[in-house]
């Protein structure tokens, strides 16, 4: 149960019998990796956790997105016209990426988790709470990272290495070796669009427990 203003911290799920695959080659030589192992799931308090908008029809998602705006009062009130289309798209894209990665997306669209704390996103929210779940809680086949948020991810063009790009859990932890967090070196912005690693949690039963 999520307690208001408060962490919630889940332990290690059962094992599960992954099939053998490059992917899983790669998660055996990085089980020793001194990484951040905690994801974190930033929202609206009133609302509860692991909301997407995604998951509805498009005219209700349409309806909830005309009322954040007019609300002024948060920061997806700040969110264009074309958001919700724009959103689908970069997902079908992600997800696509993904699944040639060695991924196995359950769901059609992801929630959103970041690696590590971002306790600033809390501002983002009328009453901001956070949820701490361990990265290895979920089927590492079913979660994909970026380097920074997915619409920038996907849609900035400078040249950088991680633009455009999905990773497994083995490659992000490699790709934070050489560039770091970027909560840590970029929490404001100044640097760049990249302001956190993202996690995208392909597997709706494992977050229903979390709701």
């Amino acid at each position: 149960m999520c307690i208001k203003n408060k962490q919630v911290v889940d332990g290690r799920v059962s094992p599960c019998h992954y099939k053998e695959s490059v992917l899983l080659v790669h998660l055996k030589l990085y089980r020793g990796a001194k990484m951040e192992q905690y994801l974190y799931h930033y929202y609206e308090y009133e609302r509860g956790p692991f909301k997407t908008l995604s998951s509805l029809k498009i005219d209700e998602a349409r309806s909830i997105h005309e009322k954040l705006r007019e609300a002024g009062d948060v920061f997806a009130s700040q969110r264009a016209d074309d958001y919700l289309v724009i959103r689908r798209e970069l997902e079908s894209k992600a997800r696509d990426l993904f699944i040639q990665q060695g991924g196995e997306p359950q769901s059609k669209y992801p929630h959103y988790m970041t690696l590590g704390a971002c306790s600033w996103l809390k501002s983002w929210y009328r009453e901001g709470s956070e949820i701490r779940i361990r990265c290895d809680a979920f089927d590492p086949l079913r979660i994909s990272f970026t380097y920074g948020d997915l619409f920038p991810t996907m849609r900035y063009q400078d040249g950088k290495p991680y633009r455009g790009k999905v990773y497994t859990k083995p490659e992000i932890f490699e790709l934070i070796k050489r560039f770091g967090y970027p909560q840590v070196w970029n929490r404001d912005g100044k640097l760049g669009p990249e302001r956190y690693i993202e996690v995208q949690i392909w597997d709706e039963e494992a977050i229903e427990k979390y709701k």
